[in-house]
């Protein structure tokens, strides 16, 4: 691949950033990490997975930690109930509340059903291909990131 056509793929990404900040905005003291991870215990539930803090983790590649920051913030918000398994203490569940329902609904009902109508010119090859593609330059990125730290010095 050519630098001019690699600055494209760049300037293509800088554009799905924006892309991104243009969702609706999310009630105050929301944010898009409490959707993605509605939508991931939603899903789990869907195929009869109690939902674990690991399965958010896993998911989204992010670190624990993390994951049970926010999940913590969802609870005090009221968002998701934790439940510690009756088999094994060091095991918590996850569920939706209402509240945690009613917020998934409203942005996968309405926002992103809305959204969906709007980009049905957009062959769905296409956009399974930018998946893959971004997919694949974010593992790149990821495992080759120490080689390009070392460009800069």
């Amino acid at each position: 691949m050519d630098v001019a056509l690699m600055k494209r793929m760049m300037d293509a990404c800088y554009l799905a950033q924006r892309v991104r900040g243009m969702l609706p905005t999310l009630p105050a003291g929301v944010t898009p990490a409490y959707i993605h991870y509605l939508d991931i215990i939603e899903m789990l539930e869907k195929q009869g997975v109690r939902a674990k803090i690991s399965d958010i983790s896993d998911a989204l590649d992010l670190p624990r930690p993390g994951v049970t920051r926010t999940l913590k913030a969802m609870e005090a918000k009221g968002y998701l109930k934790k439940v510690s398994s009756s088999e094994d203490g060091r095991v918590t569940y996850l569920s939706l509340t209402e509240a945690g329902r009613e917020l998934s609904r409203i942005y996968n009902e309405q926002f992103f059903t809305t959204l969906a109508s709007f980009m049905e010119d957009i062959p769905e090859e296409d956009i399974k291909c930018m998946i893959r593609t971004i997919d694949a330059v974010h593992q790149i990125m990821c495992e080759r990131r120490p080689d390009l730290d070392k460009c800069k010095k």
